[in-house]
């Protein structure tokens, strides 16, 4: 795992257990809060509820993330993982850092539904949505504010897509590489071996039960 060339968020930017909630807005520039930090989130896999009651509402789930890669452009890997929960990986034969990183939310938002709390040490995934980067994106038909085409496009769109649906609560949190954190750590160990071996791996539960074990 390489950190991206990007200064890490301020310490305004909270950790998992204090982050705040992101109010995303649509390209007129009206915003579109999202839910408070511990109250319930609304999502599109509601079931029927008695009449007259409010359906109980989904927990999020915190799920970190980390991509690989060896040589940076070279052999890549990535990973998502679910403390005490379901993790994969997966690998590509030709890829960069930065491609991993947006691959690793983009298939960990895919497979988990509801309110969902991503945690990276990408500065360049979370400063898109935290900085809104997004939105300059798509004002400008996908240019950059140089004018260039923005950067991996195919992989940032269908991510746009997932973190800004409007049927649940995507939320993003900075987290520092290689500091000791134990789940920053396994998706970590888990993405670079994806990217040695050009094979991921999944599972319900990390083998060996609690992270770092």
């Amino acid at each position: 795992m390489h950190l991206d060339a990007h200064h890490p968020p301020p310490a305004s930017w909270r950790s998992p257990a204090g982050g705040r909630r992101l109010s995303f807005a649509d390209e007129t520039g009206s915003a579109r809060p999202t839910a408070r930090a511990g109250s319930a989130a609304r999502t599109s896999r509601s079931g029927p509820a008695a009449a007259g009651s409010a359906a109980e509402p989904a927990a999020e789930i915190a799920v970190y993330t980390d991509g690989s890669c060896l040589g940076n452009p070279g052999r890549g890997g990535w990973a998502w993982a679910v403390a005490d929960g379901p993790y994969a990986s997966g690998a590509e034969p030709a890829s960069t850092n930065q491609r991993m990183e947006i691959t690793a939310v983009l298939k960990a938002l895919q497979a988990i539904p509801g309110p969902v709390l991503v945690v990276s040490d990408s500065s360049y995934v979370v400063n898109c949505f935290r900085d809104r980067w997004w939105q300059g994106w798509l004002r400008r038909s996908w240019r950059n504010s140089q004018g260039r085409p923005v950067a991996n496009r195919d992989l940032w769109e269908p991510l746009l897509e997932l973190a800004l649906d409007g049927g649940r609560v995507v939320r993003f949190s900075w987290v520092k590489g290689h500091s000791g954190d134990p789940m920053n750590e396994r998706v970590d160990q888990l993405a670079t071996e994806a990217a040695l071996r050009q094979h991921g791996t999944s599972g319900g539960r990390w083998p060996g039960g609690s992270p770092g074990s």
